[in-house]
Parts: C-alpha cells; sequence; structure tokens
C-alpha cells in the first residue's frame, strides 16, 4: 500500500462523509424556506414570485439529474462530487450578496445544478461502499437535511444576527470541510469511456412496468406536490393563521420531513403493497386533519396534519419505488428512475406555482391551502383505487 493510500479515508468514514454531503445538499436547499417572508417583505414581491423561485430548484435538480446522473460511473465519483460541492458553494455566495428576486432565481437554478449532480454521484458512491448501509442511508438522509435545513435555518434567524446570510456562510464552511474530506476519500469506481454518450437523457418505460408506473405514479405526484407546497408556502400559512415566531414556521419542514424519514425507517423491511396502503391512508388522514385545521384554525391539529402527511411521503415514495424497481432489468432501472423523478419533480413544482397563483388571485392561503389538500386526497383515492384494480388483476 502507498503512502497516499494509506492516508486515505476508510471505507466507515467514507460512508459517513457521503451521507452528511447528501445530508448538507438537502439542507442548503430547505434553508431559503423560512427566509421566503423575510425575502418577500424586503423586495415587496408575491406569493407568486415566491413559489417560482420554490420551483427553480426542482426544474435545475431534475436537468442536471437527467444530464450528469451517470456521469460518475464514467469519470469516477469524486471528480463529479468536487465539481458538485463547488457548485453548491456558488451558489450559496449568490444567496449571501442577493439583492433581489434576480439574484434568488440565479441562487436557486445554480443550487438545484449542483444538487441534481451530486444526488446521482453520492447515491452511487454509498451503495458501492455497502450496499444495505447506502440504501438506508440514500433513504433516510434527504428527510434528515430538510428538517435540519429548515431548522437550521429559521434558529439562526430568529436569534442571532445576519439573518438572510448567516445561515449560508455556516453551510458554506460545512461543504468546504466536506470538500477537504472528498479528497481524501478513495474512489470507489474505476473510471471507464463514454462521459460524452452518458450526458444524452434516457427515458423508456418498459412495457412490464407500465401497468404498476400508471398505478404508483398518482401518490408520487401527490406526496411530492404535497412537500413542495409545505416548503415554499408552509411558513407563510402557520404565520396566516397565527401570529408565531420564524422557528414555528421551520418547523412545518422539520416536522413533514421528520415523519417521513421516520416512516422509512419502520416500513424499509415491509411489503411494497403494504408500505403503499400505508402512505395513501396516512396521506388521505393527514389531508383532511389539515383540512379541518385551517378552517377551524387549529394550530396544534395542523402539524398532527402534517405529522401524518409525512408518513404518506415516506410510505407513499418509498412505496411506489419499491412496487416498481424490483420489476425493472438492472440495465432498465436508471431509465425508469429517470422517469419516475420527472412525475417526482414535476409534482414538486409545478402545483406549487399554480398554488402561488390561487393564494394571490383566488381566495387567499387558507383558502389554497384547504383546495390543495382535497387534490392531494383526490390523487391519493385515485392510487388507492389503482392499487387495487392491480391486486384484483395479479390475483385473477
Amino acid at each position: 500500500m502507498s503512502i497516499a493510500e494509506s492516508r486515505r479515508l476508510s471505507p466507515r468514514v467514507s460512508l459517513f462523509l457521503l451521507a452528511s454531503i447528501l445530508v448538507s445538499f438537502v439542507a442548503a436547499s430547505a434553508a431559503p424556506t423560512p427566509l421566503y417572508g423575510i425575502y418577500q417583505t424586503r423586495w415587496h414581491f408575491s406569493p407568486i414570485t415566491t413559489t417560482v423561485v420554490f420551483a427553480i430548484y426542482a426544474v435545475a435538480v431534475l436537468a442536471s439529474l437527467l444530464t450528469f446522473g451517470k456521469l460518475s460511473d464514467h469519470v469516477g465519483r469524486r471528480p463529479v462530487l468536487l465539481v458538485a460541492i463547488a457548485v453548491q458553494m456558488i451558489s450559496l455566495l449568490i444567496f449571501i450578496f442577493a439583492n433581489g428576486v434576480p439574484t434568488l432565481l440565479a441562487a436557486r437554478g445554480v443550487q438545484g445544478l449542483g444538487a441534481g449532480a451530486a444526488i446521482g454521484a453520492v447515491g452511487a458512491a454509498m451503495l458501492d461502499i455497502n450496499r444495505s448501509r447506502g440504501t438506508l442511508a440514500n433513504s433516510i438522509a434527504p428527510g434528515i437535511g430538510t428538517g435540519i435545513g429548515a431548522l437550521l435555518s429559521a434558529v439562526l434567524i430568529q436569534y442571532l444576527p445576519a439573518p438572510t446570510r448567516l445561515v449560508y456562510v455556516v453551510l458554506f464552511v460545512i461543504l468546504l470541510i466536506q470538500g477537504v474530506g472528498v479528497v481524501l476519500m478513495p474512489e470507489t469506481v474505476t473510471p471507464m469511456k463514454g462521459a460524452l454518450q452518458s450526458l444524452r437523457p434516457e427515458i423508456k418505460l418498459p412495457r412490464a412496468v407500465r401497468g404498476p408506473v400508471l398505478v404508483v405514479a398518482p401518490v408520487i405526484f401527490a406526496v411530492w406536490a404535497l412537500a413542495g407546497f409545505f416548503g415554499a408556502l408552509g411558513p407563510a400559512l402557520v404565520r396566516a393563521l397565527m401570529n408565531t415566531s420564524i422557528v414555528a414556521g421551520g418547523l412545518v419542514v422539520f416536522v413533514f420531513a421528520a415523519f417521513g424519514t421516520i416512516s422509512i425507517l419502520l416500513l424499509r423491511n415491509a411489503a411494497a403493497r403494504t408500505v403503499m396502503l400505508t402512505g395513501i391512508a396516512a396521506l388521505i388522514l393527514g389531508m383532511i386533519i389539515t383540512l379541518v385545521s385551517v378552517t377551524t384554525e387549529s394550530i396544534p391539529g395542523f402539524f398532527i396534519g402534517l405529522a401524518f402527511g409525512g408518513v404518506g411521503f415516506g410510505g407513499g415514495f418509498q412505496g411506489s419505488l419499491k412496487t416498481v424497481m424490483p420489476l425493472v432489468e438492472a440495465h432498465e432501472r436508471g431509465s425508469v428512475l429517470s422517469l419516475l423523478y420527472i412525475v417526482c419533480y414535476v409534482g414538486f413544482g409545478l402545483p406549487t406555482v399554480i398554488a402561488g397563483f390561487l393564494v394571490v388571485y383566488a381566495g387567499g392561503l387558507p383558502r389554497t391551502a384547504n383546495e390543495y389538500s382535497v387534490a392531494v386526497i383526490l390523487l391519493a383515492l385515485v392510487a388507492l383505487l389503482g392499487l387495487r384494480r392491480a391486486s384484483k388483476t395479479s390475483a385473477g
């Protein structure tokens, strides 16, 4: 073993480092959520602009994921990760010096590009090191990052100076340290030819999984639409229901993400149908509770509905993947996952922007939240009917 190799991080430390990078990237994406109210007050823009700024991230992540998702298979995990970290740090600098909506849009777009490139490389590297632990880390790290990012941002805004800058400075330093860790990490894959060809998005839907994809698509769309709504407008909704602190607004995203992560952990060994049914049931129940809570202006009820919504997200998304991916051949996995991610991020961005228009032009935030809850319930019911029909077909 050479001196350079002996100085490399161990597999266990490398796995922890990679998981922490995924947490940091997702935390950075959630950090602006509690700040949207401050930005809106300072620069006098409407909820429509808030949702557009939020949705730009989803578009950029999807474009980057489809383009750079397989690049690390060809050039190595470490080079892609180092570039992605550098791009994410640039986005944080744009946030730090943001002086209006154009810079916010630029920051979110650059942030999405970096995150999309990192997701594929981090996920693949963790699976390279340890398939079982890597799979678990891939499942829970995004929820942890989302919750930590929103809550950390809210706490720093509420209790420390420089509210629109400090959280980005903290994340910048963390990413800088993690970048050094990537330099010390051993490469987990042997680079191979075809890097340029890998940049061409490949989206195919094999005949064998067309039925299952149609069954899970409504619930995937619904749970990601719900995540987008709470991420963009959740803190503002809490303020509309009750004049609460910024920390309470950050708790919206934290509670949703935390219960989503817990449900993934508890249901990770359950059958796909069980996970799906649990997610759909929790989603419907959570939206009913949210609907009643918004109507009666009940903050405790709203957070209970939020928790059930988080369970619905974790169960619905995990169950969807467990329903579809075992039916896919190895050489088709990337293509099918790309298609599922399209459904995810279209759900994450488009309905949220529509909600922004409804807030401004069709009755305000509480009414829009109620309409959104009804739409999510209807999508969940469509998924439930599809699941029952698929079960009867397979039984027959």
